[in-house]
């Protein structure tokens, strides 16, 4: 597993003694950092994507993580069996983070996300195959908007996560939630 240390942007390997690190979950856009795009700090400065490499590092430093796992620049893509591999370890990684950042680059956060107005169960991340174990897996979720302001917590914001996911949240089951498909509901947006 490769991860970005906070402080110096390099990314190191790690196989064994894996330190306590912060994950982004994110939608990807135009521009983002790669692999190679980070060996150079000053090739991934002219990215259009490295904004959010830039924001989501100086969140995990500011809570005093020391590394940070982002999926564009911490796995070579270039390499299938890299690739495959980290796909089939996905889950595994979300679970041993110390807390998952859910960067929403659709969302603005001026209304709170109980506010009809709120553009928060719309959001783009919610749509994705992905979202699913990026929910369940990490012991913490916090939810970023645009700004990269807090928004709220996967517990404080359950009901509407709920509501945009399709699935029931409550206080049992995987890290403190628990999905289950009640009469009437529908998946499809998750799968």
């Amino acid at each position: 597993m490769r991860l970005l240390n906070t402080k110096t942007f390099n990314v190191q390997e790690f196989y064994v003694s894996i330190p306590r690190y912060a994950i982004l979950s994110h939608t990807w856009g135009e521009g983002e950092v790669s692999f190679q795009d980070i060996q150079s700090l000053e090739v991934a400065r002219d990215k259009p994507g490295f904004h959010k490499v830039e924001n989501a590092r100086a969140r995990a430093r500011r809570y005093k993580f020391e590394w940070i796992w982002i999926d564009s620049c911490c796995i070579n893509k270039e390499s299938s069996a890299e690739l495959s591999e980290a796909i089939n370890s996905m889950f595994q990684y979300y679970e041993d983070a110390g807390v998952c950042y859910v960067y929403l680059s659709d969302v603005s956060g001026t209304y709170h996300p109980r506010n009809p107005k709120s553009h928060f169960r719309g959001g783009r991340w919610f749509t994705r195959g992905w979202t699913l174990q990026e929910l369940l897996a990490p012991k913490d979720v916090v939810f970023l908007d645009n700004s990269w302001k807090r928004i709220g917590t996967r517990w404080s914001l359950r009901d509407i996560v709920s509501l945009a996911t399709a699935n029931t949240v409550s206080l049992r089951g995987c890290h403190g939630l628990q999905t289950g498909v009640q009469q009437g509901q529908r998946t499809e947006r998750i799968a």
